[in-house]
């Protein structure tokens, strides 16, 4: 998508190891699920957050299900009998008074399990099979306690259902609003099963620190499944959420230390109305399974004012406040050091309002909007990301791809560097950016390998590119009105690899200050998808052999196989017994199809085939090179 903006940078000049064969690099992953403390340390693109640490005690650990002075609470249908001390019973309801392990069984028709403690120590509540069910309110219900625990026995299956409608003592607060709602911190650990379902709001729901490191747990809640108002953190287990809110939260928006979401493993699937995983300041994911499917998926994206099966409208002003229906959705920042995340998500996939980084694991995502969107920095350091389906692959005002293995589809832009909060999402209908049209946005490529199948521009960037080293394969746009490379300031390239191939009315090619030759072949007509493209020097040795996977026009290559003075032939068609990667062979023995032109390196930038001039066919900008980014205009 073209911006109007024309953005003078200085150029980073660095002498890398340059990758001149495709391949696939090696990933900078973190081995540990051990996560560190959020800090702000300066780097290239901004603030830097580090994964969260969380800190887990005995009590939290601790899964046994026996121990002296333990108290037993039976559940009779209509009635409750108990035996031991520290607790009171009245009629269908206990309440619990004293620290200690209280062993719960059997089933209660309609009444309700309270905690209610000034003790210092831990409640420990043992369901040994279970099944607790109250149509007026909570059915579990901690007003107050240092911390409770709730262990699942090994092997018993227990379950906790609410009413539609709660009568509340104190309406203005509307608490409790959870099947299991605790007014203080709640821990759920053991090797049970508990089935939670939460017909009047959310299923359950900590106001202090929210943490399972353990169980078998499912919960089927009207609005959001697991929530934590200071912090939810996963340690292990098996989480099933269906939520017609968000699928986990966590809300305090009052302390930076708080309001975040840690997962460092388990095995997550969650199928939600709104966000998948929504967290006021950060989330960290350092390891477990975790799928999510948001909004109805990304197949109910809309391209009319109606989002999906909720009818969800936004506009500019007020997208911040609306509901969305993203995958992944921090405020301040996404964390990405391990884990397999799979996302369908009918918005983003993942969001951050500030800062996205991906370290490490695998990310595989299907959005009806963007792939990833951060506010200020993307940064991509490592880790396997898959993009299957977008509106715009990856998009932040300032990109840093490090290390990594990264493949894009995108029905526009695959990457995007432009500035301003997301406005993806106007009227319901993705693709709709409200961006600002100054500031320093800037992509970085420092390594990694990048494939990219775009609709609309494959890189774009409303400010400038620099290219150090790495791999970046792009399949770009069909449309004379986008461009494999659309670069509004400098596109400096010193070191890597770069295929882009695409339509001819706006392909640009990198700044003629770059360190690393390229050369942009333009054709007399379109080539049809899947027409072998071949570059060799005039004395037969391969250069480029590479199969477009969507009509062309013209190819943009930048390697430091391309060398001043040597003259280079251009083959179309052919064969080769190389092998092929993403499109890209190495290795083998071409024969060859038809040869098209040849040309003679001279200079950073070199142009051969139907036009040797910077601007290609009609409408064609080479930025550095007699174009004017200001002239072009946004589509």
């Amino acid at each position: 998508m073209k911006k109007i903006i024309a953005i003078l940078a200085g150029l980073m000049v660095a002498i890398a190891l340059i990758v001149a064969v495709p391949a696939i690099f090696g990933n900078t992953n973190s081995d540990s699920v051990t996560t560190g403390v959020i800090s702000d340390t300066a780097s290239q693109s901004g603030v830097a957050y580090t994964p969260i640490s969380v800190e887990y005690d005995a009590d939290d650990l601790n899964a046994g299900t026996t121990g002296t002075g333990m108290s037993s609470i039976i559940l009779e249908g209509n009635s409750i009998t108990f035996d031991g001390s520290g607790a009171t019973v009245d009629g269908t309801t206990v309440t619990i008074t004293s620290a200690g392990m209280y062993n719960i069984y059997g089933s209660l028709n309609n009444g309700q399990i309270i905690v209610d403690t000034d003790d210092k120590e831990t409640v420990r509540i043992v369901l040994n099979g279970a099944d607790i069910s109250c149509s007026t309110s909570a059915p579990i219900y901690v007003l107050n306690a240092e911390k409770t625990v709730i262990t699942l026995a090994d092997g018993t299956k227990n379950s906790v259902t609410d009413g539609s409608s709660y009568i509340l003592e104190d309406a203005e607060s509307d608490e409790p609003n959870a099947a299991i709602f605790s007014k203080d911190d709640l821990t759920i650990n053991g090797g049970g099963t508990l089935t939670v379902t939460a017909n009047y709001n959310n299923g359950i729901q900590s106001k202090d620190d929210l943490k399972i490191t353990s169980g078998i747990i499912t919960v089927t809640a009207v609005n959001d499944g697991i929530k934590g108002k200071d912090s939810v953190a996963i340690r292990d287990g098996t989480i099933t959420i269906e939520a017609g809110g968000d699928g986990m939260q966590s809300t305090n928006d009052s302390d930076p230390e708080k309001g975040y979401i840690a997962i460092e493993g388990g095995t997550i699937d969650i199928v939600s109305g709104t966000d998948g995983i929504q967290a006021e300041t950060s989330i960290s994911i350092s390891g477990g399974d975790i799928t999510i499917a948001s909004g109805g998926g990304s197949g109910t994206s809309s391209t009319s004012d109606a989002w999906g099966r909720w009818d969800m409208q936004t506009t500019a002003a007020d997208s911040d406040t609306q509901d969305s229906a993203k995958g992944i959705k921090a405020g301040v920042a996404v964390i990405v050091t391990g884990g397999a995340i799979t996302l369908d998500s009918s918005d983003d996939a993942i969001h951050s309002g500030d800062s996205i980084t991906i370290t490490g694991g695998t990310i595989e995502a299907a959005s009806g909007d963007d792939g990833m969107h951060a506010d200020s920095s993307l940064t991509i350091n490592g880790g396997e990301i898959t993009i299957t389906k977008s509106y715009e692959g990856l998009e932040s005002a300032t990109i840093t791809i490090n290390d990594g293995t990264i493949h894009i589809v995108a029905s526009d832009d695959g990457i995007n560097v432009a500035g301003g909060n997301d406005g993806s999402s106007v009227n319901g209908r993705p693709g709709q950016n409200a961006f600002d049209t100054v500031g320093n946005y800037f992509l970085y490529i420092n390594g990694g390998y990048t494939v990219i199948n775009s609709g609309g521009d494959g890189l774009d960037s409303n400010g400038s590119i620099e290219m150090t080293r790495g791999v970046v394969i792009v399949n770009g746009p069909t449309n004379n009105g986008n461009g494999a490379l659309d670069c509004n300031g400098a596109f400096a390239i010193t070191g890597g690899y770069l295929v882009a191939v695409g339509s001819s009315g706006m392909a640009e090619t990198p700044d003629t200050s770059s360190t690393l030759n390229s050369v942009k072949v333009t054709y007399a007509s379109t080539q049809t998808a899947g027409t072998m493209v071949h570059i060799e020097t005039e004395d037969g040795e391969d250069v480029l052999t590479v199969v477009p996977t969507k009509a062309y026009q013209s190819v943009v290559f930048c390697s430091a196989e391309l060398q001043d003075g040597v003259t280079y032939v251009v083959y179309s068609g052919g064969s080769s017994t190389g092998t092929a990667a993403d499109g890209l062979y190495s290795g083998g023995t071409y024969t060859p199809g038809t040869e098209i032109t040849t040309f003679t390196v001279s200079g950073s930038v070199t142009y051969a085939g139907s036009s040797t001039t910077a601007g290609g066919a009609p409408g064609g900008v080479a930025p550095g090179d007699g174009g004017f980014p200001g002239d072009r205009q946004p589509r």
